[in-house]
């Protein structure tokens, strides 16, 4: 069975565009193939957050992952800092990784960009700690979004120079994976763009209903249409997309209709968007809150999952060591 891998962040709640975008597939994974779901909180200490909001920020993450439907019986579900065995394969790769390489790295050079003042060892050398994640499970297969293929052409070299410098075939060269041929692209409420975090357009999976009917109703819209069946802006366009997602077809074809003969009032389909998105989140709010609310079934999902990663890394780990030409444990 291929093993595929992923992990997020720990920055935050999960929102619809995370939802849609990869969680919803990593529920149909995990039926398919060996999967290993991470909470990255050693990437994140590139940012310095206090320690408290690491934790927390962990928990919410893992309490969001079970109630979108990641079963820890079928996939391991596990905190990066967990398994130290990344560590040492971080620091064999960043021993092998050449400091032009690195500066090259076009998310490496935006967040410089961004904060000038905190341009640290762990920002340059974030594609390394990313590598090892990867190949530490010797992943077939990760997916991932465009944003992060740099980082994904980099775990595969650095694979590769360690096949070629110890002459080896040890580690596979990881696939960029998408599920599904079409990825679904949430649109953000500010009228442009995807839903995220950083946009300040996002609606929560923990959202609660005052909360969501309050940021629907101040989404962008226009004045409205003046010409039968004309082409909707993207403001527009934003929220039937986010109808076709969340609604029965029957009110997405209802409300284009109400279009295209110019007779729509941009009050009731948000009422009714957000009526939508209410009943799609409200059954994984009240998951996410009984998840939260119950610490000790979180932290044996956690430590079964450390456990699963920690078995497979182990084995990864001991051959590395033992074709570099060190003592294995």
């Amino acid at each position: 069975m291929e093993t595929v891998l992923s992990g997020i962040r720990p920055t935050g709640n999960l929102h619809l565009g995370n939802y849609f975008g990869a969680v919803k597939s990593f529920v149909k994974l995990q039926d398919e193939y060996k999967c290993f779901f991470f909470i990255a909180d050693w990437h994140s200490l590139t940012t310095h957050p206090k320690p408290a909001d690491i934790q927390q920020s962990v928990r919410t993450i893992l309490a969001e992952y079970l109630a979108c439907g990641i079963d820890p019986e079928k996939a391991a579900i596990y905190v990066q800092s967990d398994v130290p065995e990344v560590l040492e394969l971080y620091l064999y790769l960043n021993m092998n990784a050449y400091l032009g390489e690195l500066q090259r790295v076009t998310t490496f050079k935006e967040k410089a960009r961004k904060q000038p003042d905190n341009i640290n060892a762990g920002l340059l050398t974030y594609p390394t700690l990313m590598a090892a994640d990867i190949i530490i499970h010797r992943a077939d297969k990760v997916p991932v979004g465009k944003d992060q293929e740099q980082n994904m052409e980099m775990a595969r070299r650095f694979a590769r120079r360690f096949n070629q410098m110890y002459e080896v075939d040890f580690f596979p060269e990881p696939a960029s994976f998408a599920y599904s041929d079409k990825a679904v692209k949430v649109p953000g409420l500010d009228g442009s763009g995807k839903m995220g975090k950083s946009e300040g357009n996002a609606i929560y999976l923990v959202d609660d209903a005052t909360t969501i009917r309050k940021k629907v109703m101040k989404a962008v819209t226009d004045a409205g249409p003046t010409l039968p069946n004309s082409e909707k802006p993207e403001p527009v366009a934003n929220l039937f997309t986010l109808l076709e997602i969340v609604s029965p077809k029957s009110t997405y074809d209802y409300f284009n209709e109400q279009y295209n003969n110019c007779s729509i009032r941009y009050g009731d389909l948000k009422k009714q968007l957000a009526e939508d998105i209410i009943a799609f989140n409200t059954p994984i709010r009240e998951r996410i809150l009984s998840y939260s609310s119950d610490l000790p079934y979180m932290e044996r999902v956690a430590r079964m999952g450390a456990e699963k990663a920690r078995e497979s890394a182990s084995k990864t780990l001991n051959e590395v060591r033992h074709i570099i030409g060190f003592r294995s444990c």
